[in-house]
């Protein structure tokens, strides 16, 4: 079984992306790993070749500028990634620049990749996210996010990344995928608040051509409140992180408590049905589970 990792990468050190974290946390179960680098401004491409891997592939790429609308650039750099993965792999890891998986779900994954190798039924395996928010100690759910996602996909199949970049189709039809044991965990909202605003600024030029990007002063403030539910986390952090946490310079004062008294009688039903029962109402699938 032939494992390939992949993802794109751009402006890691400007933006602050734990690109490097996220491609050593699945690497050792990886037989390659393509990276396409946007041109950048910052060192991103050292970055990546300081990771001094003998399986990692860099791709040169030069971001379309034009495409401004609705985050599809992020796609385009997902298929650029994938169609320089080698022919004979198996199996293709996506993993973006904020995500990143603990040691301990590698025997795991592995495991679905090899179990699933010959049923053809499987296409992709789907992950569980973790959204930690704010601090490394927070995980926060909204109904505005996902909480499952395709990460591995076969590598022979005409495989393309949707939209955004946010998971894949095959020639436009959800993927058929086996829901897998193990977490992604996403580190894109563990920033200080200024850091999220600029975040925020950032990625509203991929999708809103019309978008200004302003300076954000050290002091600024943001508004946490697009979290439905936010909890105190009990687990351990990836190996790989350990050094990032150690260096996390702010403080997160939100009582998890009152983060969210706002919302309308609807969400805080559909929250309180998806807390007694596991099932989110209305929850947007990229994909169809296969028992």
């Amino acid at each position: 079984m032939k494992v390939a990792g992949f993802t794109f990468i751009r402006n890691a050190v400007k933006n602050d992306y734990s690109i490097v974290e996220a491609i050593c946390s699945i690497l050792p179960i990886c037989d390659e790993f393509v990276v396409a680098v946007g041109y950048s401004e910052d060192g991103t491409r050292k970055l990546i070749e300081d990771i001094d891997s003998p399986k990692i592939k860099i791709i040169d790429t030069v971001w379309e500028e034009s495409l401004r609308e609705g985050g599809a650039v992020f796609a385009v750099e997902t298929n650029k990634a994938f169609s320089n993965i080698s022919k004979d792999a198996d199996w293709a890891f996506y993993i973006q620049g904020d995500e990143c998986v603990h040691e301990n779900d590698l025997p795991e994954i592995v495991k679905e990749m090899q179990d699933n190798l010959h049923d053809p039924r499987v296409e992709g395996l789907l992950f569980k996210y973790n959204h930690f928010y704010g601090s490394y100690d927070y995980t926060a759910e909204s109904r505005r996010w996902y909480r499952r996602e395709i990460r591995i996909v076969r590598r022979n199949l005409d495989v393309s990344s949707y939209r955004d970049a946010q998971g894949f189709r095959i020639n436009g039809r959800k993927i058929n995928v086996k829901l897998i044991d193990a977490y992604i965990n996403h580190y894109g909202w563990v920033r200080p608040p200024h850091g999220l605003v600029k975040k925020g600024q950032n990625f509203e030029t991929f999708y809103n051509p019309d978008a200004v990007v302003q300076e954000v002063p050290v002091t600024a403030s943001f508004d946490y409140g697009n979290a439905d539910v936010l909890k105190h986390f009990k687990g351990t952090h990836p190996a790989v992180m350990q050094n990032r946490i150690a260096k996390a310079n702010w403080k997160f004062s939100i009582d998890p408590t009152k983060a969210k008294n706002n919302d309308s009688f609807r969400i805080k039903l559909l929250l309180k049905v998806y807390a007694l029962t596991g099932i989110r109402v209305g929850e947007y699938k990229n994909y169809k589970i296969i028992k």
